[in-house]
């Protein structure tokens, strides 16, 4: 089993609504692609503790993210066993969803308003059919592959309009995973190719970190910033080079290297390289000497031929 870690584009989210400024055009956007990230993130979690109860028995990999044909496909959970590989994906909705199988629609109602968004079982077909076809560019033989819907919030009531079976096959309250897992598992004959957990091993060397430029996405430039190092006791940004600490104006909190963390921030958010005067800017320093002295201690590499520290 491998554990969950903190998906890096939520980090670089997390960064971006620090450094933002308020006064920026699309701030809202940022913050509302940045909240969804986190609730998604938590209701992985929640369906974690969940499938925990399988790891004795069975192969659970995490936040899988491959490439078929030069496109990339994500995965929350893949489970392998020995007759069978199970995609498990996560999703966190809050109040009343909405499966209408005769108009092949997905809704929920949060009591508000009626939302329509991407079909669930779709995206996991999908993924499947991803999967499918990553196994035989391989070279695999057929393997079984089933596709499961985690709905993370015990709270969420799931309604059917149509065929309530077709879609309790695939769909259930987080919990209920691990036993309708089981039930098919028990149902398949063993299967060759999953005898060992070579598959598992091969799955995971080509599993990549899903990674997108959020600057990009959103067009936001470094002068949308607000630059400054953060307070690692009370979360205020801008503390003050005081001789060799950083004191913070708030709190009077003192740190001697709380500017690493803004090093990583800024390097984290689409940046490969920063020159002596962005590092001045960014950790608002006046001396280059003492930015110079700062970066020879970081992790980054001085490139003589362009004058600038890279990772």
């Amino acid at each position: 089993m491998t554990g969950r870690t903190k998906p890096l584009v939520l980090k670089k989210y997390e960064i971006l609504m620090l450094y933002l400024k308020r006064s920026f055009p699309r701030f809202k956007d940022v913050e509302k692609e940045y909240k969804k990230r986190k609730k998604g993130y938590e209701g992985e979690l929640q369906v974690d503790y969940h499938l925990d109860l399988l790891s004795h028995q069975f192969l659970i990999l995490r936040d899988i993210c491959l490439s078929v044909q030069g496109r990339t496909f994500q995965i929350d959970n893949l489970i392998i066993t020995q007759n069978a590989i199970f995609i498990v994906e996560v999703k966190n909705y809050q109040g009343t969803i909405i499966f209408d199988t005769i108009l092949d629609q997905f809704t929920r109602d949060n009591g508000k308003l009626e939302t329509g968004f991407s079909h669930p079982v779709s995206q996991a077909e999908l993924q499947r059919l991803h999967l499918q076809q990553w196994f035989q560019e391989r070279n695999y033989p057929t393997i079984p592959i089933y596709s499961f819907i985690a709905i993370s919030d015990p709270s969420t009531i799931i309604k059917v309009e149509g065929d309530r079976e077709e879609i309790a096959k695939v769909v259930a309250h987080g919990a209920n995973i691990p036993r309708k897992l089981v039930e098919i598992n028990k149902q398949l004959p063993a299967h060759a190719a999953l005898q060992d957990r070579k598959i598992g091993t091969v799955i995971q060397k080509e599993s990549k970190e899903y990674e997108i430029d959020i600057m990009k996405r959103h067009d936001v430039k470094m002068s949308d910033l607000l630059p400054g190092v953060q307070c690692p006791a009370c979360k205020v940004l801008g503390m003050e080079r005081i001789y060799n600490n950083w004191q913070c104006r708030k709190c009077n909190y003192r740190s001697p290297n709380a500017h690493e963390q803004a090093l990583t921030d800024y390097m984290l958010i689409g940046n490969m390289w920063i020159t002596n005067s962005n590092c001045r800017w960014w950790l608002q320093i006046d001396s280059r000497n003492t930015v110079t002295r700062l970066l020879k201690k970081s992790k980054l590499v001085y490139n003589a031929k362009r004058r600038r520290w890279e990772k």
